[in-house]
């Protein structure tokens, strides 16, 4: 299963017993992903207390709970993609008996939307949850508590009406079009709503003041499943977490995972370590960002982190509800294998040929003071600054025209990059971004 090596799988396994004994969870799951599958996974304690000492596995499902909402900010997106919705639009175009106006699709998947954290009713005290008719007249009984994209404010009751909205666009249930969407084409078997009949964690709490588990009941969230209702295992998020890593177009394309990465709002406004993409929490550790969720139902806590550049990710699930953090713990995880047990870089390959056009515009040029190196890798025109850091990517071009390039990715994405030459063909200056970039240092203006 594993290309980790001995050392680096026995301290992941002292990791998770640590975190289970200071815890004190009854059952608790450890994994790690990469590389496109399951690379590591292990278990400590019982996934029952019916069957004590029979530790849980990579195959015992849990609640995942608020993982959830990641499946739907996914198939939200694919939706904006095919044209369906737009993230500018608001709640009343697709569920027109709406009383918020101007709640935006984009607010609700970046919880920027100011809207109420839960549904109408007390439903975590009362142990009731809405139908979908009961979700929408609650949804009208809320309220819009903040400004929109004034502060990080999470909301299930908005990604519960983010679910209604998928059914609607869709035709069918939520669960059935992220099945159909999501689940299987990426074979994730065991993950549904509520737990499967196959093996799996029972949920406790464990008191703060004996070590006498209590068991916790399972619960049916209705029309609530789009903001927490699955669960799923340990194998199943390794294939999610694969997916993320790289995207297949079948089910969203590499752009759009991107932009669903892109920060939209920051949650931990005192050290910057949590933001808010569109659906995912972007989770800073060091100098690493991890995106992901975490998810908690009664007697069941678990997070699950992906390193994307490097497709490795942490996974943790625990079955108690008073449980360590399992963001860290799955970063943890992940952070280990990444420090100890670095995938090794692919080998350098030499080049073939250097696109003739490009061949007066190679080496350095000056802009706005300072050096930029121009190359071509792989038969694309590159440009990074000497001074920047090793782990700065490159700009990278392409062309679009006659010495016209655009940049794809790195410094000044999107912009364009235009070639100016001389009657002989030499390139004389070039504008990116609309700055001059000359092949000798200048002030601003000493070309004229």
């Amino acid at each position: 299963m594993t290309d980790i090596a001995a050392a680096t799988q026995t301290a992941l396994t002292r990791i998770i017993t640590e975190r289970q004994t200071k815890g004190r969870v009854p059952g608790l799951v450890g994994a790690v992903a990469r590389g496109g599958k399951l690379a590591w996974s292990d278990g400590v304690g019982s996934a029952s207390l019916d069957a004590p000492g029979v530790a849980p596995t990579a195959d015992t499902q849990y609640l995942i709970a608020s993982h959830s909402k990641t499946f739907t900010a996914v198939t939200v997106m694919a939706l904006r993609d095919e044209g369906k919705l737009s993230l500018d639009d608001t709640v009343e175009k697709f569920v027109p008996e709406s009383k918020h106006a101007g709640v935006t699709v984009r607010q609700m998947l970046s919880h920027v939307s100011g809207m109420q954290r839960e549904p109408v009713g007390d439903v975590w005290d009362v142990m009731a949850f809405p139908d979908r008719a009961e979700l929408i007249s609650g949804w009208n009984e809320a309220e819009r508590i903040g400004k929109p994209h004034h502060r990080f404010h999470y909301s299930n009751l908005v990604y519960s009406v983010l679910g209604e909205i998928i059914a609607r666009l869709d035709g069918k249930s939520w669960y059935e079009s992220i099945s159909a969407r999501i689940l299987r084409p990426l074979e994730m078997n065991r993950t549904t709503v509520g737990l499967d009949g196959g093996p799996a964690a029972s949920g406790y709490y464990v008191p703060p003041f004996s070590d006498v588990p209590v068991p916790e009941p399972l619960l049916s969230l209705g029309a609530m499943d789009a903001c927490g209702g699955l669960a799923s295992t340990a194998a199943d998020l390794a294939k999610w977490t694969a997916f993320l890593a790289d995207p297949t177009d079948e089910i969203l394309s590499k752009d759009t995972v991107e932009e669903m990465c892109q920060p939209q709002i920051m949650a931990d406004l005192d050290r910057w370590q949590l933001g808010f993409g569109l659906g995912f929490m972007l989770l800073r550790i060091g100098e690493r960002v991890f995106i992901g969720h975490t998810g908690g139902m009664p007697g069941h806590i678990t997070g699950t982190f992906l390193h994307r550049p490097s497709g490795t990710a942490g996974i943790a699930l625990m079955n108690t509800t008073a449980a360590p953090s399992p963001a860290a713990l799955a970063a943890d995880l992940a952070i280990k294998v990444l420090d100890d047990d670095p995938v090794l870089p692919e080998p350098w390959t030499p080049g073939t040929t250097v696109p003739p056009e490009l061949a007066g515009v190679l080496g350095t040029w000056f802009t706005e003071g300072q050096p930029f190196v121009f190359s071509v890798r792989e038969g694309h025109l590159e440009a990074k600054s000497p001074a920047a850091a090793d782990y700065t990517a490159p700009a990278v071009f392409e062309q679009i025209s006659t010495d016209v390039y655009r940049t794809v990715s790195g410094r000044e994405t999107g912009e364009l990059l235009r070639i100016t030459r001389d009657a002989d063909g030499v390139p004389t200056k070039l504008n990116w971004a609309t700055y001059l970039c000359t092949r000798e240092p200048l002030a601003f203006g000493q070309h004229l």
